[in-house]
């Protein structure tokens, strides 16, 4: 499948944001096959409300692009009800040192993942069809990442046991959470809180990263 898969104006809008990204104009070919793959999945499957093909460049390709930098220096990734891969498929994409790890329970969107993979060729990702809080892999990943998941308190209670002791949440948020940020559990602390700029999206966008507390004995 070529990027014609893709109509002319998404292609476009796809090509503009990874130039606004800094991001690799090489990395069009294989985030256009996903999409295209995800719209024909759609039209049975129902694997995301947005069906506009220009909507999902922006909602969901450049937006899970925009926290690309956070994960440069990350070795290991699990991405927290990921639904059809987002944001894990696309920073997978980027960042071919990275391995990532998809987690979901439903199963026509582990199916529909698993397929991508495959069509792409994507061997630093795997798909993980489990509950998070049932997979069983203790101190695994140097970080967790959810968007669109839960709150900052339920995203670390279902996936907080798959960080490593010094690892971090990256966590994809719109307007700043302060008030989920205050109910964090003891024991986690926020690291950093950056407002992310997407390219096309009229929306706020922060990135907010959270690890153990080093003053809080475990």
């Amino acid at each position: 499948m070529s990027m014609s898969s893709l109509p002319a104006d998404a292609r476009a809008d796809l090509d503009a944001g990874l130039a606004a990204l800094g991001l690799d104009a090489a990395l069009a070919e294989p985030l256009a096959r996903y999409l295209a793959l995800m719209l024909r999945w759609n039209a049975t499957y129902n694997l995301t409300a947005i069906r506009d093909p220009r909507e999902m460049v922006t909602k969901h390709l450049l937006d899970s692009l925009a926290m690309a930098p956070a994960v440069r220096d990350v070795a290991t990734l699990a991405d927290l009800g990921t639904g059809p891969g987002l944001p894990g498929i696309p920073l997978a994409i980027a960042t071919p040192g990275l391995r990532v790890t998809l987690v979901e329970s439903a199963g026509k969107k582990a199916r529909f993942m698993r397929e991508a993979l495959r069509t792409l060729g994507l061997g630093n990702a795997e798909v993980a069809e489990s509950r998070i809080e049932a997979l069983d892999r203790p101190g695994a990943y140097q970080a967790i990442t959810a968007r669109a998941l839960a709150t900052l308190p339920q995203i670390l209670a279902l996936g907080g046991h798959l960080l490593a002791p010094d690892g971090v949440l990256l966590a994809m948020k719109g307007a700043r959470p302060d008030e989920e940020i205050a109910a964090l559990p003891p024991g986690w602390t926020v690291r950093g809180i950056q407002p992310l700029a997407v390219p096309g999206l009229d929306a706020e966008r922060h990135l907010v990263t959270i690890g153990r507390d080093p003053s809080v004995a475990s």
